[in-house]
Order: structure tokens, then C-alpha cells, then sequence
């Protein structure tokens, strides 16, 4: 999967201040990518805030930034959650010609052990007519996925392809690419180590700052696996306290708050999520200033 190497991005929904969802916003985003050097696209990752949007406006989404994006970037598209039945379901139902990939969470809520974990991949795995992107996020979901777990389910099912990282453990991302088979892809789901894990042999990132800071942040990734570690060092602490202010408050909030000073969209989120604090705001765009 070469399509998946280097920088990633998990695009935002753009909201209008009524909270509605803002195409033309959404439209400068994936250019914004494109033009900067991004290697593909993420739709409908948690960043996007699929779990306040309905069917409908899901289904805009993904057809506004598939015609958009024009066959220029491959896009990976998020479909996970806590009810295994229901995600082979939309599987089955959903076109994914347009789609390199699929993304799917761990499941969350429930709190699966690893072999309920294990028989829920595989359930998605038998599914899906798209190599898989299995998601480790324990900070979302309650549960780890082990290194031990990722690797039986990549050694199994062969379209498990690889597994997005984000446990921000860069020790357990080093026994993941030690052990994994050849060719699976370890991906960096945590913006501040994502060098480190390159460095260690990791394949990139799909990062939540990238879509804001575009061109360092594709370049440090791409200097990062060329091995080139002055010039990807300089680049990330170039970068790095951006990493801390659009976390501060949570995801979106922070990155969305510097995409307004961009003048790419608002940093309007939908409840339960608020938008950054005037005081966070303030630090980002003074950030962003002097960059």
C-alpha cells in the first residue's frame, strides 16, 4: 500500500455558524492539502465529528470532497464503531470505489477484550472489498490494542493492511514494527512522535496538525523516512508547539481554531465539543503569526 506512506491527514468538518456544514469550507481544505504537498486524504475520521453528523449530511460530505479532490490524492475513508454488525452492514452497502482504504476505530464503549477485539477485525476483514486501516486510539476507546493483537490480525487477514497508532507510546510503536509481517504499514496516529515512529521504521502519519501546517509537515515526514534526521528535526520543533495548543482543549477545537486563522473555515464545533477558549485562541493565532 504505497498510497499510504508519508503524510495523512484527518480532515475536519467545516461548520457554518448555525452549525451547518460548510461545503465551500471543506472544498479550500482538500485544496489546501493538495496544494501543499499532503499524500492523501482521511474523510470521516474522528476528527471530522462523524458521530454529530447525520446519514445525510455524511453522504454530502464524502461525494463533496471525492469531487473536489478530482482522482488527485487517494482518500481513506473512516467506517468504525462499537457495533460490529452494523459497520459489516455498511460495508456491504456503501460504494468504495472511490476509496483507497478503509479506517476503522477499535471498538469504544464496549470494552472488548483482545479476542473480542481480534473476532471484531476479522468480522470486518471478511467484509470489506478495501485493504483496512485498523485504529488504535485507547485515550477514545478504554481499551488498548496490544502489540500482540495487531500482529495476529495483520498476520491473518491479509487485507488488514496496517494499523494507525495513536496509543502515544513510541515503545509499543517500536515492538509493533519489530514484529509486524512484511509489508504492514505501522502509521502514526499521534502528531508529536510521529518522527520518532518514522524514525524507528514506522510509514508516516495520519496527522490532525498536517492539515494546518501542510507543507513542513508533509516535508518532515518526508525527510524523516528518506533518513534524513537534521533536516526532519528541525522541521518538527519548528512545528511542535502547535502540537501542544491544538490538543489543549481537545480535538477539533484546536485545529480548527487555527484553520480560521488561515481563513479556510470557522472554528465552529457541534456539542458536546465547544470551541476553543479566547485564551487558546489567542496563543494559536500568535503561533500562527509568527511561524
Amino acid at each position: 500500500m504505497q498510497e499510504l506512506i508519508g503524510a495523512g491527514v484527518a480532515l475536519v468538518t467545516p461548520f457554518n455558524d448555525d452549525k451547518s456544514v460548510d461545503f465551500e469550507g471543506l472544498k479550500r481544505l482538500v485544496n489546501y492539502q493538495i496544494d501543499n504537498g499532503i499524500n492523501y486524504l482521511v474523510v470521516l475520521g474522528t476528527t471530522g465529528e462523524p458521530a454529530t453528523l447525520t446519514s445525510e449530511e455524511k453522504e454530502e460530505i464524502k461525494a463533496t470532497i471525492v469531487k473536489e479532490n478530482k482522482g488527485r490524492l487517494p482518500i481513506v475513508l473512516g467506517i468504525g464503531g462499537n457495533n460490529t454488525l452494523a459497520i459489516v452492514e455498511e460495508l456491504k452497502s456503501t460504494d468504495l470505489s472511490d476509496y483507497c482504504a478503509i479506517l476503522s476505530v477499535s471498538p469504544y464503549y464496549n470494552k472488548p477484550t483482545q479476542e473480542g477485539i481480534y473476532q471484531h477485525f476479522k468480522a470486518i476483514s471478511e467484509a470489506s472489498t478495501k485493504p483496512i486501516i485498523l485504529y488504535n486510539v485507547p485515550s477514545r476507546t478504554g481499551v488498548n490494542v496490544l502489540p500482540s493483537t495487531v500482529i495476529r490480525i495483520a498476520q491473518d487477514f491479509k487485507n488488514i493492511v496496517a494499523v494507525k497508532e495513536a496509543a502515544g507510546d513510541i515503545v509499543q510503536a517500536m515492538r509493533l514494527v519489530q514484529h509486524k509481517p512484511e509489508g504492514f504499514l505501522v502509521i502514526s496516529g499521534d502528531d508529536m512522535i510521529a518522527l520518532p515512529m518514522v524514525s524507528a521504521g514506522g510509514s508516516g502519519v495520519i496527522s490532525v496538525i498536517g492539515q494546518g501546517l501542510p507543507k513542513d509537515f508533509s516535508e518532515m515526514i518526508q525527510q524523516g523516512l528518506n533518513g534524513n534526521v537534521n533536516e526532519a528535526n528541525a522541521i518538527h520543533y519548528k512545528v511542535m508547539e502547535s502540537i501542544d495548543y491544538i490538543f489543549e482543549e481537545g480535538n477539533p477545537a484546536g485545529i480548527k481554531a487555527l484553520l480560521k486563522k488561515l481563513n479556510i473555515c470557522s472554528e465552529n464545533v457541534r456539542l458536546p465539543l465547544v470551541n476553543a477558549s479566547c485564551d487558546l485562541q489567542e496563543k494559536i493565532n500568535t503561533f500562527a503569526a509568527n511561524y
